[in-house]
């Protein structure tokens, strides 16, 4: 079958590692199934594993990718959760792991998962908007509706306007009833921002007209001084990523001067995904989608993403 696979890792050249071509087919482990890949979306994990972020060598080759919409053995529409846990909420799991760390991912023409990772896939959104949902819109959905402690009406900043999670937090956030402010250092971005909802939007590092709520923040080290700055007091920062730098100053003199909250938030559990798709369905709510391609194009995907010239997602299909 074809894929994309990962075959060395390259800090300073990440590209060299991609590899595109014939793979064997997935093996399927008791309880696991396969599912036939309709379209698949590219996340910053993909690009750090050809860094040689957060896999093991001995691992590679390994095909690469988290999130995918197929079909199952039994013909049915279906989402698949890329976490791969035990418990009642597995991205606890101090053993979990996401495809393409431990076992093959989804930038393939099949795909072997646990049957318990399958979600039914609503038919009102299409395989390419459903392939965004696993990784960076879910990720939005726990910061926003389990992290947050928000009621709607609050005001939530969103940092970094432009990828997955934040591009998503946006949209989310505008349909669950928050206000929503967003940062970006490029104007056409936060321009893009105000039309998938965002109230107001700024430059980095802007003083704002109040401060709000909770901040959403995937950037890190370039933001973090900001993120704090902007909090009311007992006021409530959200993490889910560091791009720019996971050791930023921590202020803590504001932290518990302000009593300020810092929780941290990783991907998503079974059931949340399931009640994303469900809340996708009733709201109209659609992912980004920056750009889709064919999965025998995937090398321009990635080439865009390294260069941050996206805003959403970007889609291979089959």
């Amino acid at each position: 079958m074809f894929a994309v696979t990962a075959t060395q890792t390259d800090p300073d050249n990440p590209l060299a590692g991609l590899t595109l071509g014939e793979r064997p087919e997935p093996k399927v482990p008791d309880g696991w199934t396969t599912v036939s890949v309709r379209a698949a979306a590219l996340n910053h994990h993909d690009l750090w594993t050809l860094k040689g972020v957060g896999i093991r060598q001995d691992r590679l080759p390994i095909v690469l990718g988290c999130d995918a919409a197929g079909v199952d053995e039994d013909g049915n529409e279906v989402i698949v959760h890329s976490v791969i846990g035990t418990g009642a909420d597995e991205t606890l799991d101090p053993k979990r792991t996401l495809l393409s760390e431990t076992y093959d991912g989804t930038f393939a023409e099949r795909v072997a998962v646990p049957r318990r990772n399958l979600v039914p896939k609503p038919a009102a959104l299409s395989f390419e908007h459903a392939a965004c949902l696993p990784t960076a819109w879910l990720t939005a959905y726990r910061m926003l509706f389990d992290k947050a402690g928000l009621q709607p009406g609050a005001t939530v900043l969103v940092q970094g306007a432009g990828g997955g999670v934040a591009t998503a937090l946006i949209a989310l956030g505008r349909a669950g009833g928050y206000r929503v402010w967003a940062t970006s250092r490029s104007e056409s971005k936060r321009e893009r921002a105000r039309r998938l909802g965002a109230d107001q939007v700024f430059e980095p590092g802007a003083r704002l007209p109040e401060r709000v709520d909770a901040v959403m923040e995937t950037v890190g080290q370039a933001t973090w001084s900001h993120s704090l700055k902007s909090l009311k007091p007992g006021g409530r920062v959200v993490v889910s990523g560091a791009t720019s730098g996971a050791v930023p100053p921590a202020d803590l003199n504001r932290v518990f001067f302000l009593q300020l909250s810092v929780v941290g938030s990783t991907m998503g559990t079974r059931e949340q995904l399931q009640r994303l798709a469900v809340f996708m369905e009733q709201t109209g709510v659609r992912p980004e989608i920056d750009r889709a391609l064919p999965l025998a194009d995937a090398r321009d995907g990635f080439a865009a993403m390294a260069e941050g010239e996206i805003f959403g997602k970007v889609v291979f299909t089959g």
